[in-house]
């Protein structure tokens, strides 16, 4: 069913994307900085499993909507946006409370896992990442382009998540000793409420 020698470059290359540096992995730091190594990484695997929905949304030609509706690409990115500046202002006010004890406890692990999971699905930019850099390892030849694509969305997301998740944890578990001094604490809710306004002025000024 699938290209081998295709599926070879794919993983080159994916696990390239994967330890580079970006959003989603600011995103965890973040989350774990401020919540611990539980909420860092339940945030990346919320993050795997937007991910993966992508993919599903690509396989299906979901995503191909954003190459004719600009405006649907326009309305996702704001909504990212103002997502991302909401959990800006939560950070910001945070104080010095130390939150790694919430994010321990099922309710916490929930919500870093929701705030993953749709920052993620709000960023039209991964939509149209799937979509053009998905197709050039499928081979249309072989048949079975869905299932093809689904193949390399699940290696993609799982390399993702092994990836994410340990920045997540090392993040977290950093936090935690660093979080004994309330001043500390203080500065790494800042340090997350500023990440999490660059990346949403980063989405909202970023042309298609």
């Amino acid at each position: 069913m699938m290209d081998m020698s295709l599926y070879a470059a794919f993983l080159v290359a994916a696990f390239a994307l994967c330890v580079t540096p970006g959003p989603d992995m600011m995103f965890i730091v973040a989350t774990g900085g401020r919540g611990g190594p539980s909420a860092g990484v339940t945030a990346a695997v919320g993050v795997a499993c937007a991910m993966f929905v992508h993919t599903v949304a690509a396989a299906l030609g979901l995503s191909a909507l954003f190459l004719t509706l600009p405006t649907l690409y326009h309305v996702l990115r704001w909504a990212g946006a103002a997502y991302l500046l909401y959990l800006a202002v939560k950070a910001f006010r945070g104080g010095s409370t130390p939150v790694e004890a919430d994010a321990s406890t099922d309710a916490g692990r929930r919500r870093a896992f929701w705030r993953g999971a749709v920052t993620n699905l709000l960023n039209p930019k991964v939509i149209l990442f799937n979509v053009s850099f998905l197709p050039q390892f499928v081979n249309p030849e072989l048949g079975r382009v869905r299932e093809q694509f689904l193949v390399l969305g699940a290696t993609i997301t799982v390399m993702g998540l092994l990836v994410d998740g340990s920045i997540g944890l090392l993040s977290g578990r950093l936090a935690t000793l660093l979080r004994r001094s309330r001043r500390v604490a203080r500065w790494l809710d800042l340090f997350s409420g500023t990440v999490f306004a660059g990346l949403a002025v980063r989405l909202a000024a970023s042309p298609k």
